[in-house]
């Protein structure tokens, strides 16, 4: 694949896994999240709440796609700090498949729940307040947590090597601190998570990747330097001395 290609590939990735992530924890989620009744809501509203765990398994391909499709770029400059961040990657996707999979079951319990002629709402009640807690760590360590160690290693590659414009990885390096720090107070009960201060500690790194991928798609990456990382390894092969 050329530069030029996984550039595009990468913006579009990673404008998709915004907009997912957005519209599935924040609009479809809601009704079985937020709903004090999410034992009866999650029954009647089953369809919007699959249509969110869909969206939010586009999020996890997205985001798997944005680190494969980068890797064979960022390998040439830093291949370990490359393989890292394919690997954290992955483990972000699968904190957040989990978080899937807890909404999921809450949608069966709740179908189970409205299926029952008597049901014992205090045992319905403890399942579903252990499904919800399984969802909001899950939202915490996979968008927050691992999302900021993730930004750091691209951002630091991008940085060393002028892929990109290096105001860009500054604001991402900037917005990993920031996200990581915010992780570490919703952690510790400091913050909400969805709150103002949850809000503005994200902010940089949510605005780090809007503008890397409209610069992705609009300019993609700087092909001299891709060119002079290519060259010099050539030139370490054939003379390694």
């Amino acid at each position: 694949m050329s530069a030029k290609a996984a550039a595009k590939i990468v913006g579009v990735l990673f404008i998709l896994a915004a907009v997912t992530a957005v519209i599935g924890s924040f609009v479809f989620y809601d009704p079985i999240l937020n709903s004090p009744d999410y034992l009866i809501k999650g029954s009647e509203q089953a369809n919007k709440l699959i249509l969110g765990a869909l969206m939010e398994l586009i999020l996890v391909v997205s985001a798997i796609g944005t680190a494969t499709t980068m890797f064979p770029i960022l390998r040439k400059y830093n291949e370990t700090i490359a393989l890292w961040h394919v690997c954290f990657r992955f483990l972000e996707a699968i904190i957040i498949t989990v978080g899937v999979i807890s909404v999921l079951s809450l949608v069966t319990l709740s179908r189970e729940y409205a299926a029952t002629a008597m049901p014992d709402l205090s045992s319905f009640q403890a399942s579903g307040t252990v499904l919800k807690a399984i969802h909001e760590w899950t939202f915490m360590l996979g968008p927050l947590f691992m999302l900021g160690i993730n930004t750091m290693m691209y951002s630091y590659i991008f940085y060393k090597s002028r892929l990109v414009p290096r105001f860009i990885p500054v604001l991402g390096m900037t917005g990993s601190v920031l996200v990581f720090v915010c992780a570490l107070f919703v952690m510790f009960g400091v913050i909400q998570q969805v709150s103002f201060w949850g809000g503005i500690l994200a902010l940089p790194i949510a605005a780090n990747e809007m503008i890397l991928a409209v610069w992705l798609l609009t300019r993609g990456f700087h092909i001299s330097a891709v060119h002079s990382s290519i060259h010099r390894g050539n030139d370490i092969r054939t003379n390694p001395l």
